[in-house]
């Protein structure tokens, strides 16, 4: 399936990097060893063609077929148009669009970007002649930080088993086997879901604790995910989730609109560290890392009054940055 895709992607970026129709022999010798080679003769690469085809128009995909000569109609090729690939214009309320605006900072992950490149790498070396302009339709933007990403990633769409160090906190790294369902995101963080192997049982580690490269192992499509499996499910109920504290903040007038609206109780008008400005007294409930974020965003509109563990936490971040 991850072959497939890879070659469905890799034919999409050819014919829409196009300025010209293309014919299937340049389609074939561009995409050497993707489709049936000579020795399978051109039947088993007609049909695997059409099949791709028809699998990108089914995704929406409009491919154009005309004539490669102007003069003569004697073979046919076949280009797809940005037109008819690019979004129509979309327009969103304030509310929606500062949430699309969040969304794409999110994502700026290189997998995909990868692909692209080795895809126009092969198509520069045939000699094939592209616009790589006709490729900026939908620039992506999502980020994946923890260098085991990319392998977890790809493992999941090919169904191979990974093996990687993974470090608890406190203990020294023990290796693993998996077979991976999926991976998430959950709480700022992500994690890789699925089948221990040496346990027996499913299990979600966190991408930031694996400890040097992970590595895929066996064959592709070497096990089945669980029929009406829900990664994000599995990992909401395996990740270990501390207790909500609750805190008492004295937060700036004017200030921390985003806290105010979470809180339990604000209690206004009460004495703060400064006389710069009037405080409130805000009661709030989260978990402690939340928390410490939260006040630390603020800077020097916020001040743990309670707990004093959580207090500490915060003097302790400040600290470190100092330092």
């Amino acid at each position: 399936m991850a072959e497939k895709s890879e070659r469905l992607l890799n034919l999409y970026i050819m014919l829409l990097a196009q300025t010209r129709f293309v014919s299937k022999r340049d389609i074939r010798r561009a995409h050497y060893g993707e489709y049936p080679d000579n020795t399978r003769g051109d039947e088993a690469f007609e049909k695997a063609f059409e099949r791709d085809k028809e699998d990108l128009r089914e995704l929406g995909v409009v491919i154009e077929v005309g004539s490669l000569d102007g003069y003569f109609e004697d073979e046919q090729g076949y280009r797809i148009s940005p037109d008819t690939s690019s979004l129509p214009e979309i327009t969103f309320e304030a509310d929606e669009a500062a949430v699309l605006g969040i969304a794409a900072r999110a994502w700026e992950q290189a997998t995909l970007a990868r692909a692209t490149t080795e895809a126009m790498r092969k198509l520069a070396a045939q000699g094939v002649e592209i616009d790589t302009s006709r490729l900026d339709l939908v620039p992506p933007s999502l980020r994946a930080e923890e260098p085991a990403f990319d392998a977890c990633w790809e493992a999941t769409q090919k169904r191979r088993v990974i093996t990687f160090d993974y470090r608890r906190p406190g203990e020294d790294p023990a290796r693993r086997r998996l077979q991976p369902w999926g991976v998430v995101r959950s709480s700022g963080r992500w994690y890789v879901v699925g089948f221990d192997l040496d346990r027996q049982a499913e299990r979600v580690f966190r991408l930031s604790r694996v400890q040097g490269k992970v590595t895929l192992t066996g064959k592709t499509a070497a096990y089945d995910v669980p029929a009406g499996t829900d990664v994000k499910l599995v990992a909401h109920r395996l990740v270990h989730r501390t207790p909500d504290i609750e805190a008492t903040l004295l937060v700036r007038q004017r200030t921390g609109v985003g806290v105010r609206r979470i809180a339990a109780a604000v209690e206004e008008d009460v004495t703060g560290p400064d006389e710069l400005t009037a405080w409130d007294r805000l009661t709030v409930s989260g978990q402690v890392r939340d928390l410490v974020n939260t006040v630390l965003t603020l800077g020097s509109n916020a001040v743990v009054e309670a707990p004093d563990d959580l207090r500490a936490e915060v003097i302790a971040r400040l600290e470190g940055v100092i330092a």
